[in-house]
């Protein structure tokens, strides 16, 4: 007997990740591989794979006028990113969350996630696994490896619940080159423990 493996997902059971407001993304290299280039004087010196993952970050609000990019910064082996998404119908169903109370920024509403099993369009894990197979196409088209992995299978999201948490979240990306010696995702200090 053939036994299925079942993925667990790390995303909240019943949230709807596609409604307005602003989440905080981490995405992480294939084994944390310093695939997009290094950290030299606090600064984050991108390859041409990283100028990719840069570009491509860049370009989703052209394929997607709800979603915007906030603040954002890509490391040696992996990315942060503020994701905002603004109201719009989607699909049969609207979600109609306006309110000018920034405390309310981000308090997903509990309906389903998946739809038969698939990501519903213009949720946060649609966006980020278009963000992530665009991405891996160009880095394996400039590598020549039409199926290496780029990416760990996840991502790890934090729903922004007012502007003191989005202000401290912005500063915590502007400031990751800088604290790279220090930082968990940085091979050398994995080395170190």
């Amino acid at each position: 007997m053939k036994r299925e493996h079942r993925r667990r997902s790390i995303r909240l059971r019943e949230t709807d990740y596609s409604v307005s407001g602003f989440y905080f993304i981490t995405i992480c290299a294939q084994n944390r591989e310093c695939l997009f280039g290094e950290v030299i004087g606090g600064e984050a010196r991108l390859n041409k794979y990283g100028e990719a993952a840069l570009e491509e970050l860049l370009d989703i609000s052209n394929h997607r006028p709800n979603v915007i990019i906030d603040e954002y910064t890509v490391m040696p082996n992996h990315i942060h990113v503020i994701i905002g998404i603004t109201d719009q119908c989607r699909g049969m169903a609207c979600h109609a969350h306006k309110s000018d109370d920034t405390n309310n920024r981000g308090l997903a509403s509990q309906t389903p996630t998946r739809q038969f099993a698939n990501p519903i369009p213009g949720s946060l894990a649609t966006i980020i696994g278009s963000y992530k197979s665009a991405v891996t196409r160009r880095i394996n088209i400039i590598r020549q490896s039409p199926s290496d992995a780029v990416w760990q299978r996840n991502y790890y999201e934090h729903i922004v619940r007012n502007d003191k948490s989005l202000n401290q979240i912005r500063q915590y990306i502007r400031d990751n080159p800088f604290n790279w010696g220090v930082d968990e995702n940085n091979p050398m200090c994995l080395r170190a423990k």
